[in-house]
């Protein structure tokens, strides 16, 4: 049976999204390497509660699931951060899992502290001028920001871990914000292309107008991940998938089918994403450094976390 027959599909019987035949998963397995995987990083940082940013994306709401599949709903603190423009369907979304779960929230509008940097009605934020004339990519990347500090502040708050939602697609081309969206204490996902995640948030239950919807980080209004990037999801998909785990060549992408200027583009937007993917480096210079020849598992036993 091929990966496309086993899709959920709409009221019309079209499938609700394409899944490459190569990038179907075992879900089960998934669900079970992603529990375990959880509870593991739970258990080495001393905590047993999480904090997540619930955007009404697919991404936060299949975490959310994982999670609640994991350790409980009750373990879970659900924050949405909405910005002015962000669209009402999105909050929507994120409260329809909310309510599926069962799980807490808050939520916190990030309006007013990003527009007292950028400013707003024609009066000037903190940034000064060259804030308030700040192209929207560049704002999208503040409000990612804002949105992690909220995050962090009520991981204080709450106990709890904040943990990441972010895909594996997003993360080898660089779609994603340094110190943003990226930031976390673990990342469940990140090891699942785009196309993945939405095969797995249909066998976790999460629901279907959130499944189908154009993916969006809701940055701006109408922005779309695959119309600011220019590219389809489950094609961007197969070329990381060969590239990157089948390790394929070049050439060899071209031979089965794919542009070469698409591949060619994918492999740049790789490359240069680098420095997302890394932890900062470090001068050496002393005879044991951290994170380079220091290296510890996240909890060391014997330690305690005060």
């Amino acid at each position: 049976m091929s990966a496309t027959a086993r899709l959920p599909v709409d009221e019309r019987g079209r499938p609700l999204f394409e899944l490459p035949d190569e990038l179907a998963i075992d879900t089960d397995v998934a669900r079970r390497v992603i529990a375990d995987f959880i509870r593991g990083q739970l258990r080495q940082a001393g905590f047993e509660r999480l904090v997540l940013g619930l955007s009404g994306g697919i991404d936060s709401a299949l975490v959310a699931y994982l999670v609640s599949e994991a350790i409980g709903a009750d373990k879970l603190l659900a924050v949405l951060m909405p910005y002015r423009t962000s669209s009402p369907a999105s909050r929507g979304d994120a409260e329809a899992v909310i309510a599926a779960l069962g799980c807490s929230s808050e939520l916190v509008e990030i309006t007013a502290m990003v527009d007292g940097y950028f400013g707003a009605g024609g009066e000037a934020g903190a940034g000064g001028p060259d804030a308030a004339a700040a192209a929207s990519l560049r704002r999208g990347n503040f409000m990612a920001r804002m949105r992690m500090s909220v995050l962090y502040d009520k991981s204080a708050a709450f106990g709890g871990l904040v943990v990441g939602t972010g895909n594996k697609t997003e993360s080898l081309i660089g779609y994603t914000t340094l110190f943003g969206d990226s930031a976390c204490a673990f990342n469940p996902i990140g090891d699942l292309y785009k196309s993945q995640v939405r095969q797995l948030s249909a066998a976790v239950g999460v629901p279907r107008q959130v499944i189908a919807k154009a993916p969006s980080a809701d940055l701006w209004p109408d922005q779309t991940d695959e119309g600011e990037g220019a590219f389809s999801y489950p094609l961007l998909d197969r070329i990381l998938y060969w590239r990157i785990d089948r390790r394929r060549s070049t050439d060899e992408l071209v031979a089965m089918g794919f542009e070469l200027a698409l591949v060619e583009r994918v492999e740049r937007l790789v490359a240069t994403s680098e420095f997302k993917r890394q932890v900062p480096p470090i001068a050496k210079l002393g005879p044991r450094t951290a994170g380079v020849d220091y290296l510890y598992p996240r909890r060391r036993p014997g330690s305690a976390r005060t």
